[in-house]
């Protein structure tokens, strides 16, 4: 007699193509038709970026989605809004705010930050005990300096102008003066981020991030050039892991005295991700693409790991797998699909996803 499984499916999102919680439902429909008596239970995940209210919306009663409405990357208004948690605390999301889905087309000199901040503020102004600043989906390369200046902060270029928005205006920067920023909430300031990079350099926001933006080489050089104007005024390390991520927003809101928490796991403890996954024999995960960059604090590692430590079968799906980068990994998923194998290619893959997400979630539970 089969026995009966309890599985906890918490994937990511497949950006571009599934919202985290669609991912979580088609493959525990995949999974049911297969195994219908198992335990199935759905917690999608996010890493700090793009989806991340929507995880906590999901997985944490009484949260409340307080509406506000901010300058977007474009100048362009943005109805959006933050989220109020029952313990007080305020989830700010810079995807929802500031975000590259926001611009059409690209910006890579003159978008920024300063609707991240405008919600950061509102958020304050509410009364929140603690933030979370889920940081991902950029758009721009501004170091934070639009969201500190939607906070208070003031940039000046050698005349005591205002410089321009953007990572184009911190070429022209001079002076920083962030005395009127306001003070932490009593629990502080969280940045929740998948990814490592510091803010300058080969690895760094504009070299690394900056042609996903729209950034040409020359954009580039420029871009790196503004943020070490920025680094050289500001009392942060450039090279903090992590400073480097959203367009170098996080060395910003390190200047701001925020702190620096890797997204999943962060996401995943507030959560109760570790307690799930404790009660659970099957772990399916997964993202849009599993490659090198997916060890680094994102979501198919994290729960791979919690997977480990409690005796569970760790389980991946992604839209494309790097085969390099899971051979990185031996052990560590007992079964993995891709999506562009099992569609046959990566165009039937993106045009039917959740399609292709049952499959998979059938084909594991028919593996198991």
């Amino acid at each position: 007699m089969t026995s009966v499984e309890r599985v906890l499916i918490a994937p990511d999102s497949f950006k571009g193509t599934a919202e985290a919680t669609q991912v979580a439902r088609a493959l525990a429909a995949g999974w049911a038709a297969v195994r219908p008596d198992d335990d199935l239970v759905l917690m999608p995940m996010a890493d700090g970026g793009e989806g991340t209210l929507d995880a906590f919306e999901l997985a944490v009663a009484g949260a409340r989605r307080m509406p506000v409405t901010v300058t977007g990357p474009d100048d362009q208004p943005v109805a959006t809004h933050w989220l109020l948690l029952p313990d007080g605390t305020g989830v700010v999301e810079l995807a929802s705010t500031s975000g590259i889905t926001l611009l059409d087309p690209l910006r890579p000199m003159e978008a920024h930050s300063s609707g991240f901040g405008e919600a950061i503020a509102a958020a304050l102004a509410h009364g929140v005990s603690r933030l979370y600043l889920a940081l991902g989906g950029s758009s721009s390369t501004d170091g934070g300096a639009g969201a500190l200046a939607a906070l208070g902060a003031v940039f000046q270029d050698v005349a005591g102008r205002p410089v321009a928005a953007g990572g184009a205006g911190l070429a022209a920067l001079a002076t920083v003066d962030l005395s009127a920023l306001p003070a932490l909430p009593v629990g502080g300031a969280l940045i929740l981020s998948d990814v490592t990079n510091p803010l300058l350099g080969a690895h760094g926001a504009a070299a690394v991030f900056g042609p996903q933006k729209g950034a040409e080489p020359a954009q580039v050089a420029g871009l790196e050039a503004g943020l070490a104007r920025l680094a050289g005024l500001l009392a942060v390390d450039p090279a903090t892991p992590g400073a480097g991520a959203a367009g170098g927003t996080a060395f910003g809101l390190l200047a701001w005295g925020a702190r620096l928490a890797a997204g999943s796991a962060a996401v995943g403890r507030a959560l109760g991700v570790p307690a799930a996954v404790r009660g659970a024999s099957v772990v399916i995960t997964g993202e849009g693409r599993f490659d090198a960059q997916s060890a680094a604090g994102k979501v198919p590692s994290y729960l791979a790991g919690l997977a480990a430590d409690a005796g569970a079968r760790a389980l991946l799906v992604a839209g494309a797998i790097d085969a390099g980068a899971l051979a990185a990994v031996p052990g560590q998923f007992a079964d993995a699909v891709s999506l562009t194998d099992l569609a046959g290619g990566s165009a039937a893959a993106m045009a039917d996803t959740l399609e292709w997400l049952e499959a998979a979630g059938s084909r594991l539970a028919a593996s198991l």
